[in-house]
């Protein structure tokens, strides 16, 4: 993958040290125009600067008594000493000694401090010596002298992008403005919009520059994750495709396809996990969601398997245990799965979700003691979970203790409204309690909340209300 600063390099898209095509000095003679262009890649100076040798004419005249001679001229080239010193700091810059660069390059600006190549190059000095602050001046100084310097603004931006991205935002428009069939720019402009957080320019700076070259694969995949980013999954689909047609080893393409297509629900999103770890196998975040995928589609041996390349005869982790137990579960293994859940709940003592599935697979087994006692300590680091204590309702319930359901169903109700499922225990508790009346108007409320949805409790609380009515009219 190529990386940002290779815009900075001699031999890259904008090679801004490029020697002149006839590796001379300028030279400016009497009736002539100063050059325009003082740099290959266009960028102006001002007309009239004596970037060269300037051409001195020099007078004889006969100068004492025995010369005799008439006035003739004579043309000398003789050396600028300014232009030396440009000279003397494109030399240093081609041995990347930047640091001898910067003496020569501030005795030409001491004479000169208006002539954007100049601070353009400091700038680029500074920036090989990772000095940004002073880099930064530089660079701003020359776009100031010359607003149609495209690789002042292109270099600044650059600089900004990591440590002030939102200040890199309004050079690298400039550039995009400046190299309008150059994609690049475009690429880091939305990089610089990505960095902060505005997604939907950044998505428009991306697609502007795969408009002028689609075969960007580095700019498709800025694009395709950042389609991710934004939940766009059929976007992001199709982009991590296009990558991968022309790189089909890029990880980061194949973990993003396989992350899009689990989003999308897609049964292709197991096979494309297994992909993308057959590249990268030591990825235990991607493994983790390849065995989530595998429990959900029961494939419960596949799943154990990639557990077991994740652990790798290492010690079992926390959420290695859980991922262990759910594959257990999922197997109906209840003994296997609480000796999973219990090493996890040693490890992890204050976890309640551990707590709370420990409870309920001691339900499966029918020991509502242990369920009652786990399911309590869940609670008691969760309370506000109201999960855990419906689980504790059944769990008392089934041990065929009565008032504390009836207990914990008033304490799911201050959280909720009960449903009819609740309605219909509560009044089997009154009526194994023989509290009649009550039992007779819970078994009245489960009908009006049903709606004959459960046709067996149903028919179950219409019995049982006859009977109670008769009972209670024997009362009387």
């Amino acid at each position: 993958m190529r990386r940002w600063r290779e815009i900075l390099s001699r031999r890259g898209e904008y090679n801004v040290w490029k020697r002149r095509p006839d590796k001379k000095s300028w030279v400016l003679t009497p009736g002539q125009a100063g050059p325009q262009h003082a740099a290959p890649l266009g960028m102006r100076f001002g007309a009239g600067f004596l970037l060269g040798c300037l051409l001195l004419v020099l007078q004889v005249n006969g100068q004492g008594a025995a010369g005799g001679q008439g006035a003739h001229g004579t043309k000398q080239r003789v050396a600028n000493p300014l232009n030396d010193l440009l000279d003397e700091a494109r030399r240093d810059i081609d041995k990347q000694d930047f640091a001898a660069a910067i003496v020569p390059l501030q005795k030409f600006l001491a004479e000169k401090d208006d002539f954007a190549y100049a601070h353009f190059q400091l700038g680029y000095a500074y920036t090989g010596l990772q000095k940004s602050k002073e880099a930064r001046d530089e660079y701003e100084r020359a776009m100031q002298l010359d607003a149609k310097m495209p690789e002042a603004a292109l270099n600044l931006g650059i600089l900004l992008l990591n440590e002030d991205p939102a200040a890199a935002v309004a050079p690298l428009q400039r550039a995009v403005e400046l190299l309008p069939t150059q994609s690049r720019p475009r690429t880091l402009l939305g990089l610089a919009y990505e960095k902060c957080g505005d997604l939907k320019n950044a998505a428009s700076a991306y697609e502007g520059a795969l408009a002028l070259d689609p075969k960007d694969i580095e700019t498709s995949l800025h694009l395709a994750q950042l389609y991710l980013r934004q939940n766009r999954a059929a976007d992001a689909e199709r982009k991590f495709r296009a990558v991968l047609s022309s790189e089909p080893q890029s990880q980061p393409a194949l973990v993003g396809l396989a992350q899009t297509l689990e989003i999308e629900k897609n049964p292709e999103a197991a096979d494309a996990y297994q992909n993308y770890l057959k590249a990268q196998p030591g990825d235990a975040a991607a493994r983790e969601h390849l065995v989530h995928l595998l429990i959900a589609n029961e494939k419960y041996d596949d799943a154990l398997a990639e557990m077991e390349k994740t652990e790798n005869g290492g010690a079992s982790s926390v959420e290695s245990l859980k991922l262990r137990a759910d594959i257990l579960i999922g197997e109906k293994k209840w003994d296997a799965a609480i000796v999973a859940l219990k090493q996890a709940a040693a490890m992890a003592p204050n976890d309640a979700q551990l707590r709370g599935g420990l409870g309920r697979t001691y339900m499966q087994q029918r020991d509502f003691a242990n369920a009652e006692k786990e399911l309590k300590s869940a609670i008691q680091l969760d309370a506000k979970n109201v999960t855990y204590w419906k689980d504790l309702a059944s769990a008392t319930y089934l041990a065929g203790e009565y008032p504390t359901t009836l207990a914990v169903l008033d304490r799911v109700a201050q959280s909720e409204p009960p449903s009819p499922g609740e309605l219909f225990v509560r009044a089997l508790c009154y009526d194994k309690l023989q509290q009649t009346k009550a039992a007779l108007d819970a078994y009245q409320k489960f009908l009006d909340a049903d709606q004959n949805r459960n046709s067996d409790q149903v028919w179950q609380a219409q019995q049982r209300i006859r009977v109670l009515k008769k009972t209670l009219e024997k009362k009387r």
